[in-house]
């Protein structure tokens, strides 16, 4: 094959060139000048030279194997370098075999660091089957569900510990922050509470009425009301608001302090972190919730006497009067005596998922929601563990 220059004889010594040799089974290109980000304009230029070279795919007689010779390399640089790896795995890459000949240390180091930091393809790990990852997710959820259920228990035997502290040491009682949470978790929270317990007492004896006026019996509406709303829903109604305001509201409030590192604080101030936030909140909402059954009940109680006396047709002293007849305290009881244990629930929750977040805005928000569903579910777990309970004693 006839000698082919990229660039003109001219040429500075120094200016980057390429020189073809040789034919058949045999080719060698050689590199001179200097190879940098001065010359890259020139380099690009050189490199034509390579590109008028056949496909070993396509030609017969293309040759076999190419010898890159850089003895006649004056310098390079990073650049440089780059465009000599490219034009080998151009070379490459068509079917050609390529070699390199008469590298000096600088040439080669620079081509050794570049191929080291050339990005590699990563391998795509295989994704299960659907029922694998159906099962997977079973497990994990499973197991979170279990450590979620250690993290409980935990928190309640450190809330107990804490508490028998505090009350054998009295003056470790916090009476002004149990006030401050009482007064939000319980005043704060009467008007949605009362509001949502009315209105959720009004449909109930309206569609009460509308099935049993079929039946002529639309008197039993106000036993179906009274009995339903004092053992199940004024409590469970209740329940769900505090979970939702009041429980969220602790995962807010300890979660940013631990966002702020506060928590750390007290650590190093050599108090008891369960001690300060959860003791207080937990004594304040125990006994908010009771207070706050008591008043979803007279609110559902009214919405039911209402509806029964504008729809129904029955006035309010017979309303009364029949709810004294077949309401007794035990029904009344039996709700009340629900709200603490699902008050401890809510608060527990609400406190161990706040000292979950992490040190970032998103774990805040995550923590949260997961504080109002589980504390939600747990709080209708409870309730449906107690009328098992209840009903196994009969009451």
């Amino acid at each position: 094959m006839e000698k082919s220059d990229a660039m003109d004889a001219r040429a500075p010594l120094h200016h980057p060139t390429i020189t073809l040799d040789g034919d058949g089974e045999a080719l060698s290109a050689n590199f001179a000048g200097a190879w940098t980000v001065a010359t890259a304009g020139a380099a690009e230029q050189a490199v034509d030279a390579l590109n008028s070279l056949p496909e070993p795919r396509r030609a017969t007689k293309a040759p076999a194997m190419i010898t890159f010779d850089l003895s006649q390399v004056v310098t390079a640089d990073t650049a440089g370098a780059w465009i000599i790896h490219r034009e080998r795995a151009r070379a490459e890459f068509v079917g050609h075999r390529v070699a390199l000949a008469g590298v000096g240390p600088r040439v080669e180091f620079l081509l050794a660091e570049i191929e080291n930091h050339i990005p590699r393809l990563l391998d795509r790990p295989r994704r299960p089957y659907l029922a694998v990852r159906a099962l997977m997710a079973i497990g994990e959820s499973a197991a979170n569900s279990g450590r979620d259920g250690v993290g409980l228990l935990s928190m309640l035997g450190l809330f107990g510990w804490r508490l028998a502290t505090v009350f054998t040491a009295f003056r470790r009682l916090r009476i002004t922050s149990i006030l401050a949470n009482f007064d939000r978790a319980c005043r704060g929270a009467v008007p949605i509470v009362m509001l949502m317990s009315f209105l959720v007492g009004l449909i109930i004896a309206q569609q009460a009425g509308f099935y049993l006026a079929a039946f002529g019996a639309t008197i039993f509406v106000v036993d179906l009301s009274g009995v339903l709303i004092l053992r199940e829903i004024g409590v469970l109604l209740a329940a769900i608001l505090v979970a939702g305001r009041s429980g969220s509201a602790f995962t807010a409030e300890i979660g940013s302090m631990r966002m702020r590192e506060e928590v750390d604080a007290l650590n190093v101030l050599g108090l008891d972190p369960v001690e300060v936030l959860v003791v207080p909140r937990l004594i304040a909402l125990i006994l908010a919730l009771p207070v706050l059954a008591f008043l979803s009940d007279i609110a559902a109680l009214l919405g039911a006497g209402l509806i029964s006396w504008v729809s129904l047709g029955i006035s309010p002293d017979i309303f009364i009067q029949r709810l004294n007849e077949i309401v007794t305290p035990l029904e009344f009881w039996v709700g009340i005596a629900k709200a603490p244990f699902m008050a401890l629930i809510i608060g527990l929750v609400g406190c161990s998922e706040g000292l979950k977040v992490g040190g970032s805005s998103e774990s805040l928000g995550r923590q949260t929601t997961s504080s109002v569903v589980k504390a939600i579910f747990l709080v209708i777990v409870v309730d449906g563990l107690f009328a098992i309970f209840f009903a196994a004693l009969g009451i």
